[in-house]
């Protein structure tokens, strides 16, 4: 038995499962004990150049030395109080607002969930209404809000799918789902829900199933949508945000939302999350005195998470690494397409910026009812081999990848031929 099943059973005697969160319980089963730059060390010591970033966090690399040392500096200085504010905080929140367009104010939670719930919470407040929309196949989130019609069952598409027993029914009915990239659909929802739609909650881009693109227009015809129906738009950038620009998508696709919500990448790897968006909705929260929507949080903007946003934020600000990043996600992409052709491979690749996937199907998907077309049992076969061959990417069917800034030309070199390798052995079965 290798030594990450050895320390799995072990954690089985103390944790349900024996993992602390439900997705990280996959085979093949790995316990890493090391991070460094693009590289993930197992408990066995066998390398792996990691792409799935514990789902995109990692945009400069695991323990990247620049952050780590700007968390060590604070945290030798200072930490947490309770009450009053910090100067990382006042220095991390003035970035923010100067580079998301979105972001008039912001206030800092501790993960990308807590922070759609604030967004949905202050939306309700603002409106007065109660109904949200989301997309079927977009993640927001644990909370009973947004936990529905997630990677939902091909026949449960569109219909009531409750992502887990004990949620609220009146949350899961005040929920309406859409279908991404259709316009239609979501005025049909709004004009059918009139004047009872509080906001409309959207992944700009939906990495949840790998990287489905808006396509020209969505964007600007969902902001046209909620501006004429009263609704609040919100964009989920946790992910999106800072992978794909320092200003969020939104500053990719010139679409402002009224409110943002970001994690992940803001502090490569180090937990923080955000809420931001127009001092006139930011200040209903009673942080600002007279604000009636409850906003609270011990380890709100504890100095290791501001600490490294801010240092993460500096790195994008003053070294390239968008430009890195995304040079070496397209010459992935445009390696993994040259490789399919050659081998006669039905897939294509999908992807935006550093972020890609390769979904074995003949047309690139539009929307979650689209990704029905591909071949999930060859795509986690696929990324199963390429574990073994050490190259880590998550074995689960529709999942994105990422590069990050400590990545090289060399990693990729190998990758690719580490694919071709792989795609042979398996068209080979």
């Amino acid at each position: 038995m290798s030594k990450s099943l050895q320390i799995h059973e072990e954690s089985k005697k103390y944790t349900p499962g024996g993992v602390h969160t439900s997705i990280r319980n996959v085979d093949p089963f790995l316990v890493f004990t090391k991070g460094e730059g693009a590289y993930v060390y197992d408990a066995d010591g066998k390398k792996y150049i990691d792409y799935q970033a514990a789902f995109g966090p990692f945009i400069l690399g695991h323990n990247y030395p620049y952050v780590n040392n700007k968390v060590i500096e604070a945290i030798g200085r200072t930490d947490l109080y309770g009450v009053g504010c910090t100067d990382l905080e006042v220095e991390l929140a003035r970035k923010i607002c100067t580079h998301v367009p979105s972001s008039e104010q912001v206030l800092f939670c501790n993960s990308g969930s807590e922070a759609t719930y604030h967004a949905i919470r202050l939306s309700r407040a603002v409106t007065g209404r109660n109904k949200l929309i989301k997309f079927q196949g977009c993640y927001h989130g644990w909370h009973d809000y947004v936990a529905r019609n997630m990677l939902s069952d091909w026949d449960m598409i569109g219909k009531r799918d409750p992502g887990s027993a004990g949620m609220m029914e009146e949350a899961i009915d005040n929920t309406l789902v859409c279908t991404f990239n259709d316009l239609e659909d979501v005025e049909r929802t709004l004009r059918e829900n009139k004047e009872q739609v509080a906001a409309l909650i959207v992944e700009p881009i939906p990495h949840n199933i790998g990287c489905i693109l808006p396509e020209p227009g969505f964007l600007q015809g969902l902001r046209d949508l909620c501006t004429q129906y009263g609704a609040l738009l919100i964009f989920d950038e946790v992910i999106t945000g800072f992978r794909h620009h320092i200003g969020g998508f939104q500053k990719v696709a010139g679409v402002t939302p009224d409110l943002t919500t970001m994690g992940k990448a803001m502090a490569n790897g180090f937990p923080i999350a955000a809420v931001a968006g127009k001092r006139e909705y930011m200040k209903r929260f009673n942080t600002e005195k007279g604000g009636d929507v409850w906003f609270a949080g011990t380890y709100n903007g504890h100095a290791v998470g501001t600490a490294a946003s801010i240092a993460t934020l500096e790195m994008m600000e003053n070294e390239p690494v968008h430009e890195h990043i995304f040079r070496l996600g397209e010459k992935m992409r445009s390696g993994l397409r040259d490789i399919h052709d050659r081998l006669g491979v039905e897939a294509v690749v999908a992807g935006f910026g550093s972020v890609w996937t390769t979904y074995f199907m003949n047309f690139m998907p539009k929307n979650y009812t689209d990704l029905k077309q591909n071949n999930a049992e060859l795509y986690v076969a696929y990324r199963r081999k390429l574990i073994e061959k050490g190259i880590f990417k998550m074995p689960m069917n529709i999942k994105r990848n990422h590069v990050s800034y400590s990545h090289t030309d060399e990693d990729i070199d190998t990758t690719l031929t580490i694919t071709e390798a792989v795609l042979k052995e398996l068209l080979q079965k």
